[in-house]
């Protein structure tokens, strides 16, 4: 599905550092959300590098695609927990307890990034989510990570 105009009304950060263009898929019975992530040279971070043709090319950057994780947990909470940021819902990462760079990421071919929460937890009136990630390229994996967030409502 093409982006809903609410959603991107709802996230804490503008259009521009949204990254993805397409939600392909929701699986709220596996906790799952999938979403495209388009790669071009005016992407922040790739547009000001100063790539050698070699070493190291043009690329998406890892601390991109680490934000990446936290705009597919926005996602998750978005469409999976039904959480808002228009009703105070606001989620920070807190543990990157695993995160492997497994290739480096391309400028060009879109990259695939899935995010499956592996549990979800209420503690007082906070949820604390566990998630795996998996951002492929081309077909190949690109990076792997296993990450924690915790949501809490803001003024409650």
């Amino acid at each position: 599905m093409v982006l809903d105009p609410a959603f991107v009304a709802d996230c804490p950060y503008g259009p521009s550092a949204l990254l993805i263009d397409d939600i392909v898929r929701v699986e709220r019975e596996t906790s799952t959300v999938v979403a495209r992530m388009p790669t071009h040279p005016e992407l922040p971070i790739p547009r000001d590098q100063r790539a050698h043709s070699e070493r190291p090319p043009l690329h998406v950057s890892g601390g991109l695609m680490i934000h990446a994780t936290g705009i597919l947990g926005f996602a998750h909470a978005y469409y999976v927990m039904d959480l808002r940021h228009a009703e105070g819902w606001i989620g920070y990462g807190t543990h990157i307890h695993e995160g492997k760079f497994k290739k480096m990421g391309k400028v060009g071919p879109a990259m695939l990034l899935a995010c499956s929460a592996t549990t979800v937890r209420k503690i007082r009136s906070a949820i604390v989510a566990r998630y795996s990630f998996r951002f492929e390229q081309d077909g190949e994996l690109v990076y792997e990570g296993d990450h924690s967030a915790i949501f809490t409502r803001v003024g409650t």
